[in-house]
Parts: C-alpha cells; sequence; structure tokens
C-alpha cells in the first residue's frame, strides 16, 4: 500500500522512479502505466541485483516485506526469509554494484516496524506515567513474534552494513498508518462496511470493541516522512515515524458519520472482540521532526473522506 502511493508521488513530482511489486496486497493496475514497475522477489539475490546493477538507483526505498504478525505464526519461514535474507540482498547488490563503479553510494531507507519494541510497550504501558506510552529509539526491543524478530534482524543488519561496509542507510520504525489502498486494520475495515451498508441501505455496521484507542496517521504523512529522512536524516541513525494524536474506534465511527451524513446501527459482532486489546501503540517522534522538520498534517477527517470516496469508486466499479 505505501509502495503503490511513494511511486506514483514520486512519478507525479517528475522524479525517474522505479518500483517493483511480488505478490502485492494492493490491485497495480489502479497505477498510472507510465510508472515503471519490475517484479522482484527479494528473498533471491539474482533478482534484486540484476534491478540494483541497471537502474543504479541514487535512493532505494525498502519497502518489500512480509508485513503481518498473524500470518508470521502460519509461515515464519517466508517471514524471515521476505524481511531478512531480502534486506541482506539489497545490501549485498549494492556491494556488488560498486565492483564495477566503486563511487556507487545510494541512500537506502530501511522500513523497520514499531513491532521491534514488542513487549516494551507493554512494560511502558504499565508504569504510573501515561506519558511514559511514548517510546523512543533507545527503548529495548522485545518482539513478541516472529514478523518482530524479523524486524530486528533488518534493522539491525542495515546498522552492520552501515558500519562495516559504509553504506548510507538510514532505519525508520513505522508505526500504525492507514490509507486508500489499505486493507485488514480498523480503519480500512469500517470504511468498507460503512460503503456497504451504504449502497445496500441499510447503514448498519459491524464493529468490535470501540473503546480501543489507536494512534494512527495518514499514509501520506508516513510517504511524507520517509522522503524527508531519505533527503535529511542522519546516516546511520534510527527514527521512530508515528502518529502524534490517539483516536477511540468510536472516533472513527462518529468521522464516518459525518461524511455520509447519516447515522450507522452499531452491531458489536462477538467475533470482532478480542479477549485481550493490544495497548496504545505510540511512538516519540522528537528526533525526526528534530532531524528532518516533519509534521503531521492530514487529519483523520481527511483520512476517512478519501477512504469513503475510494471503497465507493472501487463498488461502483
Amino acid at each position: 500500500m505505501v509502495g503503490s502511493h511513494m511511486v506514483e508521488h514520486l512519478h507525479k513530482r517528475g522524479d525517474d522512479v522505479l518500483g517493483t511489486y511480488y505478490k502485492p496486497t494492493i490491485d497495480i493496475n489502479e497505477l498510472p502505466t507510465e510508472i515503471l514497475m519490475k517484479e522482484c522477489d527479494v528473498r533471491y539475490f539474482q533478482n534484486v541485483e540484476r534491478i540494483i546493477a541497471e537502474f543504479m538507483p541514487d535512493q532505494i526505498y525498502h519497502l518489500a516485506a512480509q508485513s503481518y504478525p498473524t500470518v508470521s505464526w502460519e509461515k515464519p519461514q517466508e517471514t524471515i526469509e521476505t524481511n531478512i535474507i531480502g534486506t541482506i540482498n539489497i545490501f549485498e547488490a549494492i556491494k556488488f554494484a560498486r565492483k564495477y563503479n566503486k563511487y556507487y553510494d545510494p541512500m537506502v531507507v530501511v522500513a523497520c516496524s514499531s513491532a521491534e519494541y514488542g513487549e516494551t510497550l507493554n512494560e511502558l504501558y504499565r508504569t504510573p506515567n501515561k506519558m511514559d506510552i511514548y517510546v523512543k529509539e533507545t527503548a529495548q526491543l522485545q518482539p513478541l513474534h516472529p514478523y518482530g524478530v524479523s524486524k530486528v534482524g533488518q534493522d539491525l543488519l542495515s546498522f552492520q552494513y552501515y558500519i562495516n561496509d559504509h553504506i548510507r542507510c538510514i532505519r525508520v520504525r513505522i508505526f500504525n498508518s492507514t490509507g486508500t489502498r489499505k486493507v485488514n486494520d480498523v480503519t480500512s475495515d469500517f470504511t468498507y462496511r460503512a460503503i456497504e451498508a451504504e449502497q445496500k441501505g441499510t447503514y448498519e455496521i459491524r464493529v468490535g470493541n470501540l473503546n480501543t484507542r489507536r494512534a494512527i496517521m495518514d499514509q501520506r504523512d508516513l510517504i511524507k516522512g520517509l522522503l524527508l529522512l531519505g533527503e535529511k536524516g542522519k546516516v546511520g541513525e534510527v527514527y521512530n515515524l508515528s502518529s502524534e494524536y490517539i483516536y477511540k474506534m468510536s472516533d472513527i465511527i462518529e468521522l464516518i458519520e459525518q461524511e455520509l451524513k447519516h447515522k450507522l446501527k452499531i452491531k458489536v459482532d462477538p467475533t470482532l472482540m478480542r479477549p485481550t486489546d493490544e495497548k496504545i501503540i505510540i511512538g516519540d517522534v522528537t528526533k525526526l521532526k528534530k532531524d528532518t522538520g516533519w509534521k503531521q498534517d492530514i487529519s483523520m477527517k481527511k483520512t476517512i473522506a478519501d477512504m469513503l470516496e475510494y471503497w465507493r469508486y472501487k463498488m461502483e466499479k
């Protein structure tokens, strides 16, 4: 989802951009046909090496991943291969390209994850001072699933290539984000069900726990942060990239109702209720703002409006 919006953004502003994909979670046919896209399974070195040798990009935004924690329990081998071996292959391909061009010096921005913090987030949440939920980059990494472990590996491998092979890189621990083309998160689920209900004329929507709170940022703010780090981030450093605002799930419903100009009939679905909900996950972005000037611009109201319009368009096609 993020990569598709990033290539569109870069293409629109006039950059020479190449995007790669493999078993995409979005419909890449939604992208303008003039954007160059190449299929690439990052688990195989030859695929990555061929693309880097041919295009010699100045900036590489490494967003390829098996990115679902739940899937990582079912497919731990695939998760580790994609996220860790895939990262190794990118850095090794850069080293290989330097054999033919010793001056090749790209910036690599690596999409890491807040899942690296794992149990540390739970420990912070249990402290008396609730401001401690804003986790800093210096917090201990204690991942709780194979996906989180794979992202720690990706993170530390990137640092290792910076130290030992002098490959410029920035590591970005990304927190919750959403936007058009997103699937399988609460905002996309709610907006999809709302448009489905609108088209049926029932205006009934299934929900889980509406008291849960989440820090969510729009993918446009996420992409802006990634691009700013590629230009202004301190080489070798790690940065949190997180929303600064926390929303109750009931807030999301209210924003949807405002956009639809219609009240929704709320139906609590027991299958959507979790025995225990995740604690609030939110990152301290002081370092990011200080080094790049990033700020969160897109309101949740704007995000919701765009996602509703997106699902409306998809369902009418």
